[in-house]
């Protein structure tokens, strides 16, 4: 499918921005405001996120097509795909599996590795949460404390929610959403498929999504790869150290 699609610039090289489990294009609003001096830069909504079409399935293979598909309708490639968590190894799978729509790659707090199944919690609580008389965030806000104590967290999944003159509802499709985070937590088999395309990893110094020991994995997918650590950010690397972040990402973009 074709996805939303959110640009900022009117010149320089296309850089395409991808936001991660039950993020929204709109994630990436402040960094891609600071890089259209630069790039015309176009932030996706992923299937079943954001204004993104409500469908029944959401692998890494199927995000990679829509990604592919959305590429090629906006008639800017090759670009510089960056991806964050989700978000990166859709931008991996789809360097690796449509390469002549990818110059380069950004790959932000991921690993083309299988991690221990997460955010159940954050799914079944949002989709228990009761709106039935939500008059203000704040009333959705308690009801995640118990599933989700951590208040930036909380703010994060909360971006989420619609309140308008029809009450209050999720704008993702959580039930498929909740379905696929074994998938989404893992990663598809694409062995013998490389890109060999400029790549960098940006990783969080406090995060341990990117190990020491998923290096050798990540070489041989992708052998022009280098890294940057970002030393105080966690998880949410451009969201936590917006600064340190471009630092490490505006002289890749070149």
């Amino acid at each position: 499918m074709k996805l939303p699609v959110t640009s900022y610039g009117d010149t320089g090289t296309p850089v395409v921005v991808m936001h991660g489990l039950f993020g929204s294009g709109r994630n990436w609003m402040t960094a891609a405001r600071r890089l259209a001096g630069e790039h015309r830069v176009f932030a996706f909504d992923l299937r079943n996120h954001g204004t993104s079409p409500h469908v029944d399935s959401m692998s890494y293979p199927e995000m990679a097509a829509d990604v592919h598909e959305t590429i090629e309708s906006l008639g800017v490639g090759p670009v510089a795909l960056v991806g964050h968590s989700m978000g990166g190894k859709t931008a991996m799978l789809t360097a690796l599996q449509y390469p002549q729509v990818v110059e380069r790659l950004v790959v932000v707090d991921a690993a083309p590795v299988a991690y221990p199944p997460a955010f159940v919690d954050y799914a079944q609580a949002m989709r228990n949460a009761d709106l039935s008389s939500v008059a203000r965030r704040a009333d959705v806000d308690a009801q995640l404390v118990a599933a989700v104590p951590t208040p930036g967290t909380r703010a994060f999944l909360l971006q989420n929610l619609i309140l308008d003159s029809d009450g209050a509802r999720w704008r993702p499709n959580l039930p498929v959403i909740e379905a696929a985070l074994p998938a989404i937590s893992g990663w598809p088999a694409v062995e013998g498929l490389r890109y060999d395309g400029p790549t960098l990893f940006i990783y969080g110094g406090k995060s341990d999504y990117v190990q020491q020991d998923h290096r050798a994995t990540i070489a041989a997918y992708f052998p022009q790869v280098r890294y940057a650590e970002v030393p105080e950010a966690g998880h949410w690397v451009h969201a936590e150290r917006l600064d340190d972040f471009l630092a490490a990402l505006v002289p890749f973009l070149g």
